[in-house]
């Protein structure tokens, strides 16, 4: 059952995993860990559920549809910022770093930081926990709440659009504001500010 549509309020349960561009073409994927909004643009699309499953399929390399891929970009990731309540058995950046390269030596495309090493994504995720105030991003020395977007990793070599099929491309959101180089935290409340509209061919 598609549950996404304009009326979508974000709650805990499934977790949406959707794609943006910022204003210098460069490409995100944006994890709301149920409590992140997502963008009114994005939900406004029939059948948006299925669109980005496409998209997640393709950048996981599952799909039985797109089966044509970009040469992997051979990058590298960085660490930014990390959440609290996930990492609070282990709060060492070096650590949860090496942690994530060890699990692309054994996992390959499989594993997350593919996304960044080889796909050249950048990775924000939201703030989650059970209640406010357990989860936060470690390292941001400002406010935040649940459904923040923080930066989590950062590709040396960057995605563009023409790496996703035509196809898919108008699933992805736009902003003409945010540089995903600079752009370190994203407030949940302002999430159609930043991320006005769709992907136009």
């Amino acid at each position: 059952m598609n549950i996404l549509n304009i009326n979508w309020r974000p709650e805990f349960g499934i977790i949406f995993t959707w794609f943006a561009m910022d204003k210098n073409g460069k490409l995100a994927v944006m994890i709301n860990n149920c409590y992140g909004d997502l963008p009114k643009c994005l939900l406004s699309i029939e059948n948006v559920e299925i669109l980005l499953d496409q998209l997640n399929k393709y950048i996981w390399e599952e799909s039985s549809i797109y089966s044509v891929y970009p040469k992997n970009k051979n990058g590298d990731l960085k660490l930014d910022l990390y959440s609290f309540w996930r990492h609070k058995n282990n709060l060492n950046k070096e650590s949860i770093l090496n942690e994530l390269k060890n699990d692309f030596s054994d996992s390959g495309h499989y594993s997350e930081a593919n996304l960044i090493i080889n796909k050249g994504f950048f990775e924000y995720q939201a703030v989650e926990g059970s209640s406010e105030g357990e989860d936060y991003p470690v390292g941001y020395n400002g406010n935040t709440k649940m459904g923040d977007y923080f930066r989590y990793l950062i590709p040396t070599i960057y995605a563009s659009i023409e790496d996703f099929p035509e196809e898919l491309r108008h699933g992805i959101v736009v902003s003409e504001t945010i540089d995903f180089t600079i752009d370190r935290l994203f407030d949940n409340d302002k999430i159609n500010e930043y991320f006005p509209r769709m992907y136009q061919q």
